[in-house]
């Protein structure tokens, strides 16, 4: 199975549907806790749904099961906390709720994880990617 993962940001509306429509993801799956945002711009969820599906005929979902709880993002990005500890959190996280299994019935060859970061280096679509590489059958990662 191949699992894209993509963010959004600094990235223009033609550079991030032209990575999606050149890798043929075939959904993209909102990773995000927050998807509603006015910062998210053509991001927000009603929006990119209409896009996605218009500008690439590409279908949407949003699954907050892989997304971290308003707790674990606050503490990393409102107070400021290490990646490390965000990391060790998000882990447990990832157990508690058994992605792996929810991976393996939410999930299908061509998806794309979404989320804001720009690249995967300190972003949960990142972390959840390596965890369900690691516990399924024939995942491949390839971030966008």
């Amino acid at each position: 199975m191949k699992l894209f993962s993509i963010g959004f940001t600094q990235k223009s509306a033609e550079q991030f549907f032209g990575l999606l429509q050149d890798a043929g993801v075939k959904r993209v799956v909102d990773v995000r806790l927050n998807n509603t945002s006015q910062i998210a711009g053509f991001a927000k969820s009603r929006d990119l749904q209409y896009f996605l599906r218009a500008v690439a005929g590409i279908d949407y979902v949003h699954l907050p099961v892989f997304a971290p709880t308003q707790e674990i993002l606050d503490d990393y990005k409102k107070k400021k906390g290490a990646w490390d500890a965000y990391e060790r959190e998000f882990a447990h996280l990832i157990a508690a709720r058994h992605m792996a299994e929810a991976g393996a019935r939410e999930l299908r060859d061509g998806d794309c994880l979404l989320c804001s970061e720009h690249t995967p280096d300190q972003c949960h679509r990142r972390l959840v990617a390596e965890h369900l590489q690691a516990h399924l059958p024939d995942v491949e990662v390839i971030h966008l």
